[in-house]
């Protein structure tokens, strides 16, 4: 007999449980189950890579197994490719649902007739599924996965057909007993594509039972602990609770991202040991400059016109949009997972949050032609300020330019200075950055290493403030000294840098800015004040 394969941490497509480390799918969302079994229609969404399918898959085979439900999860992405043909869309559509039967060893009075009755095109995928409701001897169960790879005309035809097949069940009329549409999407999306309105009262729609539709959060630090256990439990290999609480903190148990960092320290850079915080770090830096597939197409969003109107302001600093068209822009942006929430708008992880950063700077990075090396004094630790005076030469040549073909025309100067940093800080140190909507102001540290006298690594610390002076505004200093008060109070450092970007038309030429100066904060702390 072949001994067990050996486990590993998944990144890629649904989970196997004899290949994969990984928590029970059913618990995170209970609800779900409960749902089904009062035959309702819903919606589960969630962002991509959250381990949607795998609970799907989980909970089909589940009910299947233990109720009289005969559960099938099949998905829409092969039928993405046909647009707005709506015959198209349904014959794909039922071939993937025999497809996936297929695999599935049920007893024949549960399969799907053989072949599907003929109906009319806009007709045929509800009727298809209503002759099978009359055949099956259980309450037939459809889990819809990756709904959202129905377009156009497609998207809708399907949806009418749910809905009215849905309404015509309490008259006898066989039908699935419960669906589940499964996407990125949420509730309000699917009740407009259907015919119906996006507020909560919509009787046309089906998928209309809760006041919101349901969504698989991330993973707590409990889950996260106790999914690095498995690993320990099969190889021995521990991580610390230093290490379990870094991956949250840096995560936030977003799903994808807790395996990632796990595999990245467990499979490719093979530690031994116990795993620490600071491999966490070490994996966290290798994954973002790898720039893995998950973390890429979360940063192509972000020439979305309904993304950048959501980020820009993050990064920025500025208040947020008002109007309904921007809290439908945020919803959308949740759903994708880019911010935390919907209230407090924030990037939604560390990781996400340096990755967008990293994007949006790409063009200024290009322009840096400075050698790190530098900037490194005798003694190892990083010269900030000559490298914050070899950023005023640069804004004087390059700012202007960079500001015009910078896409976040408003968080551009904040854009500009933190690329320029990361360029030279790269590589000996780390740059973090931390910035919210409606704040007027970024934060920023630089975490520095170097070999101290005995030999042993010392920290080196430099804390920033960043603040734009915009037309119609008065002079942001005086708040901007007090925020970095308060940045230093919470890092326990005794001085750092004010950095005020004039973006008024009554700013000094280019080639006259950049003026340093020496400053005090309200708590009396000695500061650089640098207005650019």
């Amino acid at each position: 007999m072949r001994p067990p394969r050996a486990k590993y941490f998944n990144t890629t497509g649904p989970c196997d449980p004899r290949l994969h480390y990984m928590l029970p799918p059913t618990p995170r969302l209970p609800q779900a189950r409960e749902l089904i079994e009062m035959d309702r229609y819903f919606v589960l969404h969630a962002p991509r890579q959250t381990g949607k399918t795998t609970m799907l898959r989980t909970l089909a085979a589940d009910l299947t197994a233990e109720s009289d439900i005969a559960a099938l999860t099949f998905s829409c992405e092969r039928a993405g490719t046909t647009g707005d043909d709506i015959g198209a869309a349904e014959t794909i559509l039922l071939q993937s649902m025999r497809r996936a039967t297929e695999v599935l060893e049920w007893p024949k009075e549960l399969l799907p007739p053989d072949p599907w009755p003929q109906f009319p095109v806009r007709t045929q995928f509800g009727e298809a599924v209503s002759a099978w409701s009359r055949r099956c001897p259980r309450r037939l169960v459809l889990l819809i996965d990756e709904i959202d790879a129905l377009q156009g005309n497609s998207l809708v035809s399907i949806l009418n057909q749910l809905r009215d097949g849905h309404n015509i069940r309490p008259d006898g009329y066989p039908f699935p007993a419960s669906v589940v549409l499964c996407g990125l999407r949420d509730l309000r999306d699917y009740k407009i594509a259907s015919g119906g309105a996006a507020d909560r009262h919509n009787a046309a729609s089906p998928f209309n039972i809760l006041a919101d539709s349901l969504r698989l959060d991330d993973f707590s630090a409990d889950q996260i602990a106790e999914l690095y256990d498995q690993h320990t439990q099969a190889t021995g290999q521990e991580f610390s609770k230093d290490a379990v609480d870094r991956v949250f903190e840096l995560t936030q148990g977003q799903p994808w991202l807790v395996n990632a960092l796990a595999h990245e320290i467990t499979f490719k850079m093979k530690m031994t040991g116990t795993i620490t915080a600071e491999s966490v770090d070490v994996a966290k830096e290798r994954l973002i400059r790898a720039r893995a597939t998950h973390l890429d197409s979360l940063a192509a969003r972000l020439q979305d016109p309904r993304v950048k109107r959501v980020i820009e302001p993050i990064v920025a600093g500025m208040p947020p949009g008002t109007d309904m068209s921007f809290d439908q822009d945020v919803a959308y942006v949740h759903d994708l997972g880019l911010i935390r929430d919907t209230r407090a708008l924030e990037i939604a992880n560390p990781i996400y949050r340096e990755v967008l950063l990293r994007v949006l700077g790409d063009r200024t990075e290009r322009f840096v032609r400075a050698d790190p090396r530098s900037f490194v004094l005798p003694d190892g630790r990083f010269d900030l300020m000559r490298v914050l005076q070899e950023f005023v030469v640069f804004w004087r040549e390059h700012g202007e330019v960079l500001i015009q073909q910078e896409g976040y025309h408003e968080a551009a100067c904040q854009i500009i200075l933190m690329a320029f940093l990361h360029r030279l800080v790269n590589g000996g140190g780390q740059l973090d950055r931390e910035y919210a909507v409606g704040t007027k102001r970024l934060d920023m540290l630089i975490r520095w290493s170097y070999p101290g006298p005995d030999g042993e690594r010392l920290l080196q610390r430099e804390a920033m403030e960043l603040k734009v002076w915009r037309p119609g505004e008065s002079d942001p200093t005086p708040d901007g000294l007090t925020q970095l008060d308060r940045y230093l109070d919470r890092l326990t450092l005794d001085t750092g840098v004010l950095v005020v970007f004039n973006r008024r038309s009554k700013a000094l030429p280019w080639a006259e800015r950049g003026a340093f100066e020496q400053a005090a904060t309200p708590s009396g702390r000695q500061v650089t004040l640098l207005r650019v």
